[in-house]
């Protein structure tokens, strides 16, 4: 019963992965999951091992030894027409048409024609590149050449999406029309692995996270999961109290005062204030009426950067 409900939750799923070139050990007993309809940040410094495990998912590299499911099945060349993939090195025919290069592959995912020409032409429209249809992709500029290859990815309308640092060599502007189509494929359905090194990327958009160092896995779970992990009782507070000096005293006493990284608007007695992980909050926010109105009162939640960077220390 349990393995069923896995295969029914997850999408993807990788158990006890190895890989190796040579002495060169690249993914080192990786399991994780990926739940359906989920954003999934795939994280880690260079050489963790993480574009060879979505080569691995994209079935361009093939694992030593362990097991790989994608939608409840051992993953299989049938696999590919519900995949699409941007990889972080981007290659495009250079001398080929730009809408006839998008049909071609298109086409290569399982479209007919017809259906191919439909899907480009509504994401070319989408885009603002229609008038390139006919133009050689060597004339692209960077940032078109890296929406042409989005289109590429998506044209066909898979079930399980990767990017590979899929926001590289694009402005703001493009980078927010990307994080929202994104957003917008994962509510039509698509499950999504987002590989990135943008720590706030993850915050923004994932729902769940895996984290690789040195070819290891280091840590996997919901974003508010891990940062629930990695919490360490601090505070943002602001008191507005009779007897300053008092106050101080009566609180270091207990608890460990910070400089505070916030300003209260009315001079208040403010401090980043940390307090041991079994005393409970509202203990806290009692000892704070005890001494004076409080104004300001708000865990400080870890980032993902604050996270990473723990879990590779």
């Amino acid at each position: 019963m349990n393995c069923f409900i896995l295969q029914t939750v997850q999408l993807l799923q990788i158990e006890a992965v190895n890989k190796a070139f040579g002495k060169s050990v690249v993914l080192k007993n990786i399991s994780m999951t990926v739940p359906k309809g989920s954003i999934c940040g795939l994280l880690g410094p260079n050489g963790a091992g993480k574009t060879s495990l979505i080569r691995m998912v994209n079935q361009i590299l093939l694992p030593d030894s362990g097991k790989i499911y994608l939608d409840g099945t051992l993953l299989a060349p049938k696999h590919n027409r519900i995949v699409g993939y941007l990889p972080e090195e981007r290659g495009l025919y250079q001398n080929m048409k730009v809408g006839e290069q998008a049909v071609y592959l298109a086409r290569l995912k399982g479209l007919s024609k017809e259906e191919a020409k439909q899907n480009v032409s509504y994401w070319f429209e989408k885009f603002q590149i229609s008038e390139w249809w006919h133009k050689k992709t060597r004339t692209l500029s960077k940032g078109m050449a890296q929406k042409l290859q989005f289109i590429i990815a998506v044209v066909h309308r898979p079930k399980f999406l990767i990017f590979d640092e899929p926001f590289s060599g694009f402005d703001p502007l493009n980078t927010a029309l990307i994080k929202s189509e994104i957003r917008q494929l994962r509510q039509e359905g698509s499950t999504v692995i987002l590989s990135t090194h943008r720590m706030e990327t993850v915050e923004q958009m994932c729902d769940h996270a895996v984290m690789l160092h040195k070819s290891e896995k280091v840590l996997e779970g919901s974003i508010k999961s891990l940062q629930k992990q990695f919490q360490s009782g601090l505070y943002e507070v602001a008191i507005k109290a009779v007897d300053k000096e008092k106050a101080r005293a009566v609180l270091s006493s207990k608890y460990t005062l910070l400089p505070a990284d916030f300003r209260s608007l009315d001079e208040d007695l403010t401090f980043n204030l940390r307090c041991d992980e079994k005393l409970p909050s509202d203990q806290l926010f009692r000892d704070l009426l005890n001494l004076g109105s409080v104004s300001h009162f708000v865990e400080k939640i870890p980032t993902m950067d604050a996270i990473f960077k723990k879990a590779i220390a």
